[in-house]
Protein backbone atom coordinates (compact mmCIF):
# COMPACT_ATOMS: atom_id res chain seq x y z
CA UNK A 1 0.00 0.00 0.00
CA UNK A 2 3.08 2.45 -0.74
CA UNK A 3 2.22 5.87 -1.87
CA UNK A 4 3.65 7.21 -4.95
CA UNK A 5 6.04 10.37 -4.50
CA UNK A 6 4.46 12.09 -7.40
CA UNK A 7 0.58 12.64 -5.70
CA UNK A 8 -0.87 12.66 -9.09
CA UNK A 9 -4.03 11.09 -10.10
CA UNK A 10 -3.78 8.54 -13.26
CA UNK A 11 -3.90 10.18 -16.51
CA UNK A 12 -5.68 9.69 -19.56
CA UNK A 13 -8.03 6.52 -18.03
CA UNK A 14 -11.51 7.45 -18.77
CA UNK A 15 -13.34 8.02 -21.79
CA UNK A 16 -17.00 9.38 -22.18
CA UNK A 17 -18.65 6.02 -21.21
CA UNK A 18 -16.47 5.25 -18.26
CA UNK A 19 -17.36 8.15 -16.90
CA UNK A 20 -20.82 7.85 -17.33
CA UNK A 21 -21.07 4.86 -15.46
CA UNK A 22 -19.55 6.12 -12.75
CA UNK A 23 -21.89 9.05 -11.78
CA UNK A 24 -24.99 7.01 -12.91
CA UNK A 25 -23.96 4.20 -10.53
CA UNK A 26 -24.10 6.66 -7.89
CA UNK A 27 -27.72 7.52 -8.90
CA UNK A 28 -28.49 3.74 -8.49
CA UNK A 29 -31.06 3.84 -10.56
CA UNK A 30 -32.79 0.11 -8.90
CA UNK A 31 -32.56 1.75 -5.52
CA UNK A 32 -34.41 5.18 -6.61
CA UNK A 33 -36.95 2.61 -8.67
CA UNK A 34 -37.43 0.86 -5.37
CA UNK A 35 -37.03 3.52 -2.41
CA UNK A 36 -37.20 7.12 -4.21
CA UNK A 37 -40.06 7.15 -7.21
CA UNK A 38 -42.74 5.56 -5.17
CA UNK A 39 -41.72 8.60 -2.01
CA UNK A 40 -42.24 10.85 -4.99
CA UNK A 41 -45.44 9.48 -6.31
CA UNK A 42 -47.22 8.95 -2.99
CA UNK A 43 -46.12 12.58 -1.56
CA UNK A 44 -46.13 14.22 -4.83
CA UNK A 45 -48.00 14.77 -8.13
CA UNK A 46 -49.12 10.69 -7.79
CA UNK A 47 -49.31 9.41 -11.23
CA UNK A 48 -48.13 12.75 -13.09
CA UNK A 49 -44.42 11.70 -11.23
CA UNK A 50 -43.13 11.07 -15.06
CA UNK A 51 -43.31 14.74 -15.38
CA UNK A 52 -41.68 15.73 -12.47
CA UNK A 53 -38.88 13.93 -13.63
CA UNK A 54 -39.03 15.37 -17.13
CA UNK A 55 -38.77 18.87 -15.54
CA UNK A 56 -36.24 17.92 -13.55
CA UNK A 57 -33.97 16.87 -16.32
CA UNK A 58 -34.73 19.97 -18.54
CA UNK A 59 -33.91 22.09 -15.35
CA UNK A 60 -30.57 20.45 -14.92
CA UNK A 61 -30.01 20.49 -18.48
CA UNK A 62 -30.05 23.51 -18.69
CA UNK A 63 -27.33 24.13 -15.52
CA UNK A 64 -25.46 21.34 -17.85
CA UNK A 65 -24.94 24.15 -20.58
CA UNK A 66 -23.14 26.19 -18.51
CA UNK A 67 -21.14 23.23 -16.32
CA UNK A 68 -19.79 22.29 -19.87
CA UNK A 69 -18.69 25.60 -20.83
CA UNK A 70 -17.11 25.79 -17.53
CA UNK A 71 -15.53 22.40 -17.27
CA UNK A 72 -13.77 23.67 -20.62
CA UNK A 73 -12.28 26.33 -18.72
CA UNK A 74 -11.15 24.26 -15.72
CA UNK A 75 -9.77 20.92 -15.74
CA UNK A 76 -9.63 20.13 -11.72
CA UNK A 77 -10.22 16.67 -9.39
CA UNK A 78 -11.91 19.66 -6.60
CA UNK A 79 -15.35 19.91 -9.05
CA UNK A 80 -17.56 22.20 -7.51
CA UNK A 81 -15.15 23.64 -4.96
CA UNK A 82 -12.63 24.48 -7.98
CA UNK A 83 -15.83 25.96 -9.92
CA UNK A 84 -16.72 27.82 -7.08
CA UNK A 85 -13.18 29.48 -6.67
CA UNK A 86 -12.86 30.44 -9.94
CA UNK A 87 -16.37 31.81 -10.06
CA UNK A 88 -16.89 33.21 -6.78
CA UNK A 89 -13.60 33.73 -5.23
CA UNK A 90 -11.75 31.93 -3.02
CA UNK A 91 -13.80 32.28 0.65
CA UNK A 92 -16.77 31.21 -1.53
CA UNK A 93 -14.59 28.06 -2.79
CA UNK A 94 -13.43 27.40 0.77
CA UNK A 95 -17.74 27.34 2.18
CA UNK A 96 -18.27 25.11 -1.10
CA UNK A 97 -15.77 22.60 -0.56
CA UNK A 98 -16.49 22.18 3.07
CA UNK A 99 -19.92 21.80 2.29
CA UNK A 100 -19.24 19.41 -0.47
CA UNK A 101 -16.68 17.58 1.68
CA UNK A 102 -18.89 16.99 4.33
CA UNK A 103 -21.72 16.06 2.19
CA UNK A 104 -20.30 13.48 0.03
CA UNK A 105 -18.29 11.92 3.42
CA UNK A 106 -21.80 11.94 4.99
CA UNK A 107 -23.61 9.82 2.10
CA UNK A 108 -20.94 7.10 2.04
CA UNK A 109 -21.30 7.17 6.16
CA UNK A 110 -25.32 6.94 5.39
CA UNK A 111 -24.82 4.32 2.64
CA UNK A 112 -22.70 2.13 4.44
CA UNK A 113 -25.90 1.69 6.79
CA UNK A 114 -28.22 1.18 3.92
CA UNK A 115 -26.08 -1.11 2.23
CA UNK A 116 -25.33 -3.22 5.24
CA UNK A 117 -29.04 -3.65 6.36
CA UNK A 118 -30.25 -5.07 2.89
CA UNK A 119 -27.62 -7.21 2.85
CA UNK A 120 -27.75 -8.25 6.12
CA UNK A 121 -30.99 -7.97 7.21
CA UNK A 122 -33.25 -8.45 3.91
CA UNK A 123 -31.30 -9.92 1.05
CA UNK A 124 -29.05 -12.84 3.03
CA UNK A 125 -32.60 -13.94 5.12
CA UNK A 126 -34.45 -14.20 2.00
CA UNK A 127 -31.83 -15.97 -0.19
CA UNK A 128 -30.39 -18.31 2.40
CA UNK A 129 -31.72 -18.00 5.46
CA UNK A 130 -28.87 -16.36 7.64
CA UNK A 131 -28.98 -12.90 9.35
CA UNK A 132 -26.19 -10.70 10.06
CA UNK A 133 -26.01 -7.76 11.66
CA UNK A 134 -26.00 -4.77 9.31
CA UNK A 135 -22.74 -3.38 10.86
CA UNK A 136 -20.19 -6.22 10.31
CA UNK A 137 -22.36 -6.68 6.65
CA UNK A 138 -21.74 -3.13 5.64
CA UNK A 139 -18.11 -3.59 7.03
CA UNK A 140 -17.38 -6.46 5.07
CA UNK A 141 -19.07 -4.81 1.79
CA UNK A 142 -17.45 -1.52 2.50
CA UNK A 143 -13.73 -3.24 2.44
CA UNK A 144 -14.57 -4.69 -0.73
CA UNK A 145 -15.33 -1.41 -2.34
CA UNK A 146 -11.78 -0.04 -0.67
CA UNK A 147 -10.11 -2.38 -2.62
CA UNK A 148 -11.89 -1.72 -5.70
CA UNK A 149 -11.26 1.99 -5.41
CA UNK A 150 -7.83 2.01 -4.73
CA UNK A 151 -6.88 -0.44 -7.64
CA UNK A 152 -7.34 2.16 -9.85
CA UNK A 153 -10.19 4.37 -11.38
CA UNK A 154 -10.44 2.40 -14.48
CA UNK A 155 -11.47 -0.59 -11.97
CA UNK A 156 -13.92 1.30 -10.77
CA UNK A 157 -15.33 2.43 -13.92
CA UNK A 158 -15.32 -1.35 -15.36
CA UNK A 159 -16.90 -2.67 -11.98
CA UNK A 160 -19.69 0.13 -11.93
CA UNK A 161 -20.24 -0.36 -15.84
CA UNK A 162 -21.28 -3.80 -15.30
CA UNK A 163 -23.47 -2.84 -12.19
CA UNK A 164 -25.42 -0.24 -13.81
CA UNK A 165 -25.89 -2.52 -17.51
CA UNK A 166 -27.65 -5.52 -14.80
CA UNK A 167 -29.68 -2.61 -13.24
CA UNK A 168 -30.93 -1.11 -16.59
CA UNK A 169 -31.46 -4.58 -17.74
CA UNK A 170 -34.14 -5.75 -15.10
CA UNK A 171 -35.67 -2.07 -15.03
CA UNK A 172 -36.40 -2.38 -18.67
CA UNK A 173 -37.63 -5.07 -18.40
CA UNK A 174 -40.23 -4.43 -15.83
CA UNK A 175 -41.05 -1.52 -17.69
CA UNK A 176 -41.78 -3.47 -20.93
CA UNK A 177 -43.78 -6.19 -19.13
CA UNK A 178 -45.98 -3.45 -18.08
CA UNK A 179 -46.23 -2.22 -21.87
CA UNK A 180 -46.57 -5.33 -23.24
CA UNK A 181 -49.35 -6.90 -20.88
CA UNK A 182 -51.62 -3.49 -19.29
CA UNK A 183 -50.37 -0.55 -21.71
CA UNK A 184 -48.66 2.59 -20.66
CA UNK A 185 -51.73 5.47 -19.40
CA UNK A 186 -50.94 8.19 -21.38
CA UNK A 187 -52.89 10.10 -18.41
CA UNK A 188 -49.91 10.54 -17.00
CA UNK A 189 -48.44 13.38 -19.17
CA UNK A 190 -51.68 14.78 -20.48
CA UNK A 191 -53.22 14.91 -16.39
CA UNK A 192 -50.49 15.11 -14.86
CA UNK A 193 -51.61 18.43 -13.31
CA UNK A 194 -54.85 17.84 -12.94
CA UNK A 195 -56.74 18.03 -9.66
CA UNK A 196 -57.33 14.04 -9.41
CA UNK A 197 -53.78 13.35 -9.77
CA UNK A 198 -52.66 16.19 -7.08
CA UNK A 199 -54.95 15.29 -4.66
CA UNK A 200 -53.16 15.10 -1.51
CA UNK A 201 -50.21 15.65 -3.11
CA UNK A 202 -47.77 18.37 -4.34
CA UNK A 203 -46.23 18.75 -7.75
CA UNK A 204 -43.61 20.98 -5.86
CA UNK A 205 -42.79 17.70 -3.15
CA UNK A 206 -42.56 15.55 -6.11
CA UNK A 207 -40.20 17.71 -7.69
CA UNK A 208 -37.59 17.96 -4.65
CA UNK A 209 -38.16 14.21 -4.29
CA UNK A 210 -37.28 13.18 -8.26
CA UNK A 211 -34.41 16.10 -7.77
CA UNK A 212 -33.19 13.91 -5.05
CA UNK A 213 -32.79 10.91 -7.61
CA UNK A 214 -30.48 12.94 -9.84
CA UNK A 215 -27.79 13.25 -7.09
CA UNK A 216 -24.27 12.20 -8.41
CA UNK A 217 -24.56 13.11 -11.76
CA UNK A 218 -22.67 16.23 -10.69
CA UNK A 219 -19.57 14.24 -10.27
CA UNK A 220 -18.40 14.29 -13.39
CA UNK A 221 -15.94 17.54 -13.48
CA UNK A 222 -14.39 15.17 -10.43
CA UNK A 223 -12.78 13.03 -12.76
CA UNK A 224 -11.67 15.62 -15.29
CA UNK A 225 -8.08 15.07 -14.52
CA UNK A 226 -8.49 11.22 -15.20
CA UNK A 227 -9.57 11.39 -18.33
CA UNK A 228 -9.13 11.55 -21.92
CA UNK A 229 -9.31 15.07 -23.52
CA UNK A 230 -11.49 16.33 -20.77
CA UNK A 231 -12.56 19.48 -21.82
CA UNK A 232 -14.84 17.29 -24.45
CA UNK A 233 -15.29 14.39 -22.44
CA UNK A 234 -16.40 15.56 -19.30
CA UNK A 235 -19.13 17.99 -20.81
CA UNK A 236 -20.24 15.15 -23.19
CA UNK A 237 -20.13 12.93 -20.01
CA UNK A 238 -22.67 15.56 -18.16
CA UNK A 239 -24.86 15.82 -20.83
CA UNK A 240 -25.32 12.27 -20.93
CA UNK A 241 -25.59 11.30 -17.52
CA UNK A 242 -28.48 13.64 -17.12
CA UNK A 243 -30.46 12.66 -20.28
CA UNK A 244 -30.03 8.71 -19.58
CA UNK A 245 -31.05 9.42 -16.09
CA UNK A 246 -34.36 11.67 -16.88
CA UNK A 247 -35.28 8.98 -19.65
CA UNK A 248 -35.12 6.07 -17.18
CA UNK A 249 -36.24 7.41 -14.72
CA UNK A 250 -39.45 8.75 -16.53
CA UNK A 251 -39.79 5.53 -17.73
CA UNK A 252 -39.87 3.34 -14.64
CA UNK A 253 -42.29 6.06 -12.98
CA UNK A 254 -44.43 5.96 -15.78
CA UNK A 255 -44.51 1.95 -15.47
CA UNK A 256 -45.39 2.18 -11.76
CA UNK A 257 -48.23 4.50 -12.32
CA UNK A 258 -49.41 2.58 -15.47
CA UNK A 259 -49.46 -0.80 -13.74
CA UNK A 260 -51.55 0.84 -10.67
CA UNK A 261 -53.13 3.26 -12.43
CA UNK A 262 -51.99 6.48 -12.96
CA UNK A 263 -55.60 7.64 -10.81
CA UNK A 264 -54.70 5.54 -8.27
CA UNK A 265 -51.38 5.93 -7.83
CA UNK A 266 -50.43 8.26 -5.28
CA UNK A 267 -53.37 6.48 -3.16
CA UNK A 268 -51.58 2.79 -3.84
CA UNK A 269 -48.02 4.12 -3.05
CA UNK A 270 -49.54 5.02 0.32
CA UNK A 271 -50.62 1.78 0.84
CA UNK A 272 -47.26 0.47 0.42
CA UNK A 273 -45.23 3.09 2.18
CA UNK A 274 -44.61 1.36 5.41
CA UNK A 275 -43.36 -1.47 3.74
CA UNK A 276 -41.80 0.08 0.89
CA UNK A 277 -42.08 -2.54 -1.30
CA UNK A 278 -43.96 -1.11 -4.34
CA UNK A 279 -41.55 -1.23 -6.86
CA UNK A 280 -40.73 -5.09 -5.51
CA UNK A 281 -44.00 -6.25 -5.46
CA UNK A 282 -44.66 -4.96 -8.95
CA UNK A 283 -41.57 -6.91 -10.06
CA UNK A 284 -43.15 -10.09 -8.71
CA UNK A 285 -46.33 -9.16 -10.58
CA UNK A 286 -45.18 -8.77 -13.88
CA UNK A 287 -41.98 -10.46 -13.92
CA UNK A 288 -42.94 -13.40 -11.73
CA UNK A 289 -41.21 -14.41 -8.23
CA UNK A 290 -37.74 -15.01 -10.17
CA UNK A 291 -37.13 -11.85 -11.20
CA UNK A 292 -38.43 -10.14 -7.92
CA UNK A 293 -35.59 -12.20 -5.88
CA UNK A 294 -33.44 -10.93 -8.65
CA UNK A 295 -34.11 -7.23 -7.83
CA UNK A 296 -33.57 -7.85 -4.80
CA UNK A 297 -30.06 -8.96 -5.57
CA UNK A 298 -29.82 -5.87 -7.93
CA UNK A 299 -30.63 -3.75 -5.09
CA UNK A 300 -27.83 -4.63 -3.11
CA UNK A 301 -25.69 -4.46 -6.11
CA UNK A 302 -27.51 -0.91 -6.82
CA UNK A 303 -26.40 0.27 -3.31
CA UNK A 304 -23.04 -1.63 -3.44
CA UNK A 305 -22.39 0.31 -7.38
CA UNK A 306 -23.48 4.04 -5.09
CA UNK A 307 -20.66 3.15 -2.30
CA UNK A 308 -18.22 2.73 -4.68
CA UNK A 309 -19.23 5.81 -6.84
CA UNK A 310 -19.16 8.01 -3.86
CA UNK A 311 -16.14 6.50 -2.23
CA UNK A 312 -14.89 7.54 -5.01
CA UNK A 313 -15.92 11.00 -5.39
CA UNK A 314 -15.54 11.88 -1.87
CA UNK A 315 -11.85 10.62 -1.88
CA UNK A 316 -11.46 13.32 -4.86
CA UNK A 317 -12.77 16.40 -2.35
CA UNK A 318 -10.29 15.36 0.04
CA UNK A 319 -7.33 14.82 -2.36
CA UNK A 320 -8.27 18.11 -4.06
CA UNK A 321 -8.24 20.12 -0.95
CA UNK A 322 -5.61 18.35 0.33
CA UNK A 323 -3.55 19.35 -2.67
CA UNK A 324 -4.99 23.45 -2.03
CA UNK A 325 -3.67 22.63 1.49
CA UNK A 326 -7.18 24.07 2.65
CA UNK A 327 -6.96 20.23 4.64
CA UNK A 328 -3.50 18.55 5.19
CA UNK A 329 -0.88 17.71 2.39
CA UNK A 330 -0.82 14.37 3.37
CA UNK A 331 -4.32 13.44 1.31
CA UNK A 332 -3.10 14.80 -1.92
CA UNK A 333 -0.83 11.71 -2.35
CA UNK A 334 -1.53 8.58 -4.51
CA UNK A 335 -0.38 5.52 -4.71
CA UNK A 336 1.65 3.84 -7.31
CA UNK A 337 -2.10 2.95 -9.60
CA UNK A 338 -2.86 6.72 -9.03
CA UNK A 339 -5.48 6.53 -6.93
CA UNK A 340 -5.48 8.77 -4.27
CA UNK A 341 -5.43 6.06 -1.56
CA UNK A 342 -4.53 8.23 1.26
CA UNK A 343 -7.76 9.62 1.30
CA UNK A 344 -9.85 6.86 -0.16
CA UNK A 345 -8.40 5.58 3.72
CA UNK A 346 -9.53 8.40 5.58
CA UNK A 347 -12.61 8.24 4.36
CA UNK A 348 -13.03 4.91 4.82
CA UNK A 349 -12.36 5.33 8.44
CA UNK A 350 -14.25 7.96 8.89
CA UNK A 351 -17.65 6.23 7.57
CA UNK A 352 -16.61 2.99 9.79
CA UNK A 353 -16.48 5.38 12.47
CA UNK A 354 -19.75 7.09 12.02
CA UNK A 355 -22.00 3.76 11.63
CA UNK A 356 -20.01 2.25 14.61
CA UNK A 357 -21.29 5.64 17.29
CA UNK A 358 -24.84 4.15 15.76
CA UNK A 359 -24.13 0.45 15.98
CA UNK A 360 -23.27 0.85 19.70
CA UNK A 361 -25.11 3.48 20.65
CA UNK A 362 -28.28 3.60 18.44
CA UNK A 363 -31.76 4.25 19.23
CA UNK A 364 -34.06 1.66 20.55
CA UNK A 365 -38.00 0.92 19.91
CA UNK A 366 -40.30 0.90 22.63
CA UNK A 367 -39.11 -2.87 23.75
CA UNK A 368 -36.10 -1.88 24.04
CA UNK A 369 -34.66 -3.08 20.19
CA UNK A 370 -32.05 -1.50 18.47
CA UNK A 371 -33.92 0.66 15.29
CA UNK A 372 -32.43 -0.65 12.15
CA UNK A 373 -30.26 2.18 10.54
CA UNK A 374 -32.22 3.03 7.68
CA UNK A 375 -34.30 4.88 10.60
CA UNK A 376 -31.26 6.28 12.28
CA UNK A 377 -27.92 6.49 10.30
CA UNK A 378 -29.21 6.63 6.55
CA UNK A 379 -31.43 9.80 7.64
CA UNK A 380 -28.20 11.32 8.99
CA UNK A 381 -26.02 10.43 6.30
CA UNK A 382 -27.86 10.45 2.97
CA UNK A 383 -30.37 13.20 4.33
CA UNK A 384 -27.66 15.88 4.79
CA UNK A 385 -25.16 14.57 1.91
CA UNK A 386 -28.51 15.36 -0.39
CA UNK A 387 -28.96 18.11 1.12
CA UNK A 388 -25.44 19.40 0.65
CA UNK A 389 -24.92 18.31 -2.85
CA UNK A 390 -28.31 19.79 -3.97
CA UNK A 391 -26.60 23.65 -2.31
CA UNK A 392 -23.15 23.27 -3.89
CA UNK A 393 -25.28 22.22 -7.19
CA UNK A 394 -26.91 25.88 -6.79
CA UNK A 395 -23.39 27.51 -5.96
CA UNK A 396 -22.13 26.18 -9.05
CA UNK A 397 -24.46 27.37 -11.25
CA UNK A 398 -24.24 30.64 -10.04
CA UNK A 399 -20.55 30.56 -10.09
CA UNK A 400 -20.67 29.58 -13.54
CA UNK A 401 -23.09 32.99 -14.50
CA UNK A 402 -20.34 35.17 -12.56
CA UNK A 403 -17.74 33.77 -14.11
CA UNK A 404 -18.85 34.06 -17.71
CA UNK A 405 -20.26 37.41 -16.92
CA UNK A 406 -17.48 38.62 -15.57
CA UNK A 407 -15.34 37.65 -18.50
CA UNK A 408 -18.24 39.69 -20.59
CA UNK A 409 -18.44 36.03 -22.98
CA UNK A 410 -20.86 36.89 -25.73
CA UNK A 411 -22.60 33.18 -25.84
CA UNK A 412 -25.70 34.59 -24.05
CA UNK A 413 -27.56 31.29 -24.16
CA UNK A 414 -24.69 28.80 -22.98
CA UNK A 415 -22.82 31.09 -20.48
CA UNK A 416 -26.15 32.83 -18.91
CA UNK A 417 -29.36 32.46 -19.67
CA UNK A 418 -29.36 28.04 -19.66
CA UNK A 419 -27.33 28.46 -16.54
CA UNK A 420 -29.27 30.95 -14.84
CA UNK A 421 -32.63 29.15 -15.39
CA UNK A 422 -30.71 26.28 -14.39
CA UNK A 423 -29.30 28.18 -11.06
CA UNK A 424 -32.96 29.77 -10.29
CA UNK A 425 -34.19 25.72 -10.79
CA UNK A 426 -31.34 24.38 -7.95
CA UNK A 427 -31.75 27.51 -5.55
CA UNK A 428 -35.54 26.25 -5.53
CA UNK A 429 -34.76 22.60 -4.74
CA UNK A 430 -32.30 23.33 -2.56
CA UNK A 431 -34.69 25.82 -0.29
CA UNK A 432 -37.55 23.21 -0.71
CA UNK A 433 -35.06 20.52 0.63
CA UNK A 434 -34.70 23.00 3.52
CA UNK A 435 -37.82 23.42 4.13
CA UNK A 436 -39.17 19.80 4.07
CA UNK A 437 -35.65 18.35 5.50
CA UNK A 438 -37.43 15.18 7.48
CA UNK A 439 -38.95 14.42 4.22
CA UNK A 440 -36.12 14.35 2.37
CA UNK A 441 -34.39 12.61 5.47
CA UNK A 442 -37.14 9.97 5.77
CA UNK A 443 -36.85 11.12 9.65
CA UNK A 444 -38.24 13.54 12.08
CA UNK A 445 -36.06 12.83 14.96
CA UNK A 446 -34.77 15.85 16.61
CA UNK A 447 -31.22 15.29 15.90
CA UNK A 448 -31.92 14.88 12.19
CA UNK A 449 -33.88 18.36 11.73
CA UNK A 450 -30.97 20.15 13.19
CA UNK A 451 -28.76 18.63 10.92
CA UNK A 452 -28.97 21.53 8.23
CA UNK A 453 -27.46 24.16 11.41
CA UNK A 454 -24.05 22.04 9.89
CA UNK A 455 -24.33 24.27 6.94
CA UNK A 456 -24.02 27.25 8.67
CA UNK A 457 -21.56 26.03 10.39
CA UNK A 458 -20.07 25.08 7.09
CA UNK A 459 -20.51 28.51 6.05
CA UNK A 460 -18.80 30.04 9.32
CA UNK A 461 -15.74 27.72 9.08
CA UNK A 462 -14.79 28.50 5.92
CA UNK A 463 -15.21 32.36 6.28
CA UNK A 464 -13.18 31.95 9.48
CA UNK A 465 -10.72 29.56 7.41
CA UNK A 466 -10.15 31.79 4.49
CA UNK A 467 -9.39 35.11 6.84
CA UNK A 468 -6.75 33.04 8.53
CA UNK A 469 -5.26 31.68 5.35
CA UNK A 470 -5.56 35.48 4.22
CA UNK A 471 -3.80 36.74 6.70
CA UNK A 472 -1.37 34.21 8.72
CA UNK A 473 -0.54 32.38 5.49
CA UNK A 474 -1.01 34.46 2.10
CA UNK A 475 1.18 31.96 0.14
CA UNK A 476 -1.44 29.35 0.82
CA UNK A 477 -4.04 31.61 0.10
CA UNK A 478 -2.80 32.70 -3.30
CA UNK A 479 -2.30 29.14 -4.11
CA UNK A 480 -6.10 28.35 -4.04
CA UNK A 481 -6.62 29.59 -6.98
CA UNK A 482 -3.11 28.98 -8.07
CA UNK A 483 -4.03 25.52 -7.73
CA UNK A 484 -6.56 25.26 -10.56
CA UNK A 485 -4.53 27.08 -13.11
CA UNK A 486 -1.51 24.04 -12.47
CA UNK A 487 -3.30 21.93 -15.71
CA UNK A 488 -1.82 22.22 -19.30
CA UNK A 489 -2.87 20.76 -22.60
CA UNK A 490 -0.21 18.27 -23.97
CA UNK A 491 0.81 19.03 -27.54
CA UNK A 492 -0.89 17.17 -29.90
CA UNK A 493 1.66 14.95 -31.59
CA UNK A 494 2.57 14.07 -27.89
CA UNK A 495 1.82 10.28 -26.63
CA UNK A 496 -0.26 11.37 -23.88
CA UNK A 497 -2.05 14.18 -25.70
CA UNK A 498 -5.82 14.57 -25.19
CA UNK A 499 -5.45 15.23 -20.77
CA UNK A 500 -4.06 17.64 -18.40
CA UNK A 501 -0.82 16.93 -16.77
CA UNK A 502 -0.40 17.76 -13.54
CA UNK A 503 2.52 19.96 -12.43
CA UNK A 504 4.43 18.94 -8.89
CA UNK A 505 2.58 21.70 -7.04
Amino acid sequence: MADSSTGELAHNKLGVAAIVFLVLAAVAPVTVAIVVLPLAIAFGNGGGTPVAVIIVAAALLLFAAGYAQMTKELVNAGGFYAIAVKGLGRPAGLITGMIATIGYNGFVAGALGTLGFFTGAVALPTLFGIELHWYPAGLIMFVIVFLLARSGVHVSAVVLGIALVLETLILLAFGFAVLAQQGFDLAAFTDALSPEILTGGSIWIGLLLVATAFIGFEATALFGEEAREPRKTIPRATYLAIIIIGVLHAFVAWAIASAVGVGDAQSVSLEHLAAGDLTLTLFDEFLGPVMGLIGLILLVVSLFAAQLAFHNSAARYLYALGRARVLPRWLAKTNAKGAPQRALIVNLVFALIVAAIFAVAGETDADGNPLPPVVTLVPVGLGFGTLAVMIVQAIAALSVVVYFRRARDPRLWSTFIAPGIGFLALLLFSIMALLNFPLVAGSDAPYVVALPWLLVAAVVGGLIHAWYLRTKLPDTYRALSEDLENFTELPEDHPGAGHAAVREG
